[in-house]
């Protein structure tokens, strides 16, 4: 998988983080499993190692000695959500909190619908 593809979930991942306060598990990782065909293992350990300090340290390890770790997307992702947090934080601040209330709602029934019925 190209890194370009890494970037863009951590830079929307990033963006949401941003927006909602959100990212690896309800973002990153869907992301990885139905873009990316990572295996679920696979897309956890990634996604720890995107927030490997202080969040995600230990269990990053964890998975890394099992070998479902891939730094290289993880670096990618990191990169995306660095860059993503800025311009999701700009965008929260442009919303009242029943707008963002209701776009975060909107985005939890679309990733669950998408979870529930993607391969």
């Amino acid at each position: 998988m190209p890194a370009a593809i890494y970037f863009l979930i951590g830079l929307g991942a990033g963006v949401l983080g941003g927006m909602f306060g959100i990212g690896g598990g309800i973002v990153i990782v869907p992301a990885l499993v139905l873009f990316a065909r990572f295996a679920p293992h696979m897309a956890t350990g990634t996604s720890l190692a995107v927030f490997l300090l202080p969040v995600g340290a230990l269990g990053a390890w964890s998975y890394y000695r099992t070998g479902n770790v891939r730094i290289g997307a993880a670096l990618a992702i990191a990169a995306g959500v660095f860059f993503g947090g800025y311009v999701g934080a700009r965008l929260a601040m442009q919303l009242s909190p029943l707008a963002l209330r209701r776009a975060f709602a909107v985005l939890l029934a679309l990733v669950a619908v998408r979870m529930w019925f993607g391969k």
